[in-house]
């Protein structure tokens, strides 16, 4: 047999329905004509039949309820099929409309970048003048013109497994640097930083570059000046996630400050840690590791194995560490970062629950409980004697709240472990 549509099963169910029908009223005029003559065998059997005709008859009745259920599911589905087309269409529509104002509001920031740089190039002529007048107080500001700029222009990151402090340099500036900002580029020098430190990247970028090229044409490639300002391009281009740029900068960088300044320079250990951090933001954690060790060795030569920019190299070196899950160096080096800023900062500085809350995160890591809230109390403890005063009877610390939230942490990491 043909495989049948769905319309010749209904149109052939309709017909079997009228058979039946017709096939019952005949069944029961027989039933009448037989209960007259008293035969009851037939009238048995004529019964038979009717409630077969009947059983038929409810089926094809079910049949017929279950294509007009298809029938409407069919409809709907329809339907739904044109709504979707309709909302493709209207979804098309939109998409084009959202390209078209995110292209004229791309070429309304061009325009408008454009028009910022040519005033400030304009400003900048203009000023050129006057800055040649002032020797003088060039004189008296020539120690905070040495300064690497990355600080103004970068502050310290947030902690996060993945990103690591960059190196203030300020710290070295008094010290053997040599060099400093020729006046006639202060004020672009100045311009780049600004519009950086406001995320105005399409304005930075080409300051900075004139910048560069100015100082390559007056002093040369391999300048300590220049180096400075590949410094501060490179960090604007990881600031934008443009890390292969960023890298390339600062590897340059690195050649010229080891070439002018000597391997062993507080310069070169800040552009090895910033090499670093753009390392470890990209996850090359193994690839940083070193970079950051050695940063770490020039500044205790440098500074002294107690200086607080070494604890601050340790940090770092522990997240890079941590990352890769090698917990005992990450404790060694927490544990001397906390000594030195407990021992040279006090242990009321900022930087002392930091690196404890730091240390602490790491024993939990390991599943170190116990250790970690003896940490949890100490700042907590600190915390609350600052905010509160001195600890008695009735001036009770809050870590005794925390240590319940820490406890059923931990016993919630346990469940977990198991």
């Amino acid at each position: 047999m043909t495989q049948m549509t769905q319309d010749e099963i209904i149109s052939n169910t309709k017909t079997v329905i009228q058979g039946l029908e017709a096939l019952r009223m005949e069944h029961h005029n027989l039933i009448s004509g037989i209960s007259a003559t008293g035969d009851n065998e037939k009238h048995h059997i004529m019964k038979k039949n009717i409630e077969s005709i009947e059983l038929g008859l409810g089926e094809a009745q079910v049949m017929m309820a279950l294509a007009s259920h298809l029938q409407n599911i069919e409809a709907e589905k329809q339907k739904l099929k044109t709504q979707v087309r309709r909302l493709y269409q209207e979804n098309a529509w939109l998409r084009d409309e959202l390209a078209n104002t995110q292209q004229k509001f791309q070429t309304s920031e061009q325009t408008v970048a454009q028009l910022e740089e040519e005033k400030n190039h304009l400003l900048f002529m203009a000023s050129m003048k006057k800055i040649e007048d002032e020797n003088q107080e060039q004189e008296e500001n020539s120690e905070k013109l040495r300064a690497d700029p990355v600080v103004e222009l970068f502050p310290e990151e947030d902690h996060d497994e993945r990103n690591m402090s960059p190196t203030p340099p300020s710290h070295f500036a008094n010290q053997t640097s040599g060099y400093e900002i020729p006046a006639r580029l202060r004020t672009l020098h100045n311009l780049v930083i600004q519009y950086a430190s406001q995320g105005r990247y399409e304005v930075a970028v080409p300051l900075c570059k004139q910048a560069l090229e100015d100082l390559e044409k007056t002093s040369g490639h391999d300048h300590p000046d220049v180096a400075t300002m590949l410094n501060i391009l490179a960090l604007v281009y990881r600031d934008q996630n443009k890390y292969k740029e960023a890298a390339n900068l600062l590897n340059d960088a690195l050649t010229i400050r080891e070439k002018t300044l000597g391997e062993k320079h507080p310069a070169v250990a800040a552009t090895l840690n910033n090499l670093a951090v753009l390392y470890g933001k990209r996850g090359k954690y193994k690839d940083a590791e070193p970079l950051c060790k050695r940063a770490l060795e020039i500044r205790e030569k440098v500074l002294g194995r107690d200086h607080p920019d070494v604890a601050k190299q340790l940090n770092n070196l522990a997240l890079l560490c941590q990352n890769q899950g090698k917990y005992d160096e990450v404790e060694k080096y927490y544990q001397r970062a906390l000594e030195i800023y407990e021992t040279k900062l006090g242990p009321d500085d900022p930087n002392v629950a930091k690196t404890k809350n730091n240390l602490a995160s790491c024993y939990l890591k390991q599943g170190k409980y116990a250790e970690a809230e003896v940490l949890y109390k100490q700042v907590l403890t600190r915390a609350h004697e600052k905010e509160f005063g001195a600890i008695d009877s009735k001036n009770k610390p809050i870590w005794q709240v925390s240590l319940i939230l820490v406890r059923m942490f931990s016993w919630s990491l346990e469940s977990l472990l198991c």
